[in-house]
């Protein structure tokens, strides 16, 4: 557990920084998850504790954009066998709004 609070402190640390260095700030100011390295990073953060190194095997990680609120980030699925981790997450505030691992 104590992981994933310096993990998360990282993750938000880097959130900071890269919101400063936005060229298009006017596009993007009430988003503060508002690319996709982002958005993986969070995804990231948010597996570890919960699916372990394993997730490791499971890039690149990939982010899309759904309804322009969203960001659905999945892992790569290199084989017939196992799954992906998958994760939503909310543009506007950064909020997880699922995790789950599918085949």
């Amino acid at each position: 557990m104590k992981k994933a609070i310096i993990i998360l402190f990282a993750i938000i640390g880097i959130l900071k920084s890269n919101l400063s260095a936005q060229t298009n700030i006017e596009n993007k100011k009430n988003q503060y998850c508002a690319d996709s390295i982002t958005a993986i990073k969070i995804a990231e953060a948010v597996w570890l504790p919960r699916y372990g190194k394993r997730i490791y095997k499971k890039k690149p990680f990939t982010a899309t954009s759904q309804n322009d609120s969203v960001w659905v980030v999945k892992g790569t699925l290199h084989s017939k066998k196992g799954g992906v981790p998958n994760a939503k997450i909310q543009k506007n505030d950064c909020k997880v709004l699922e995790i789950y691992f599918d085949k």
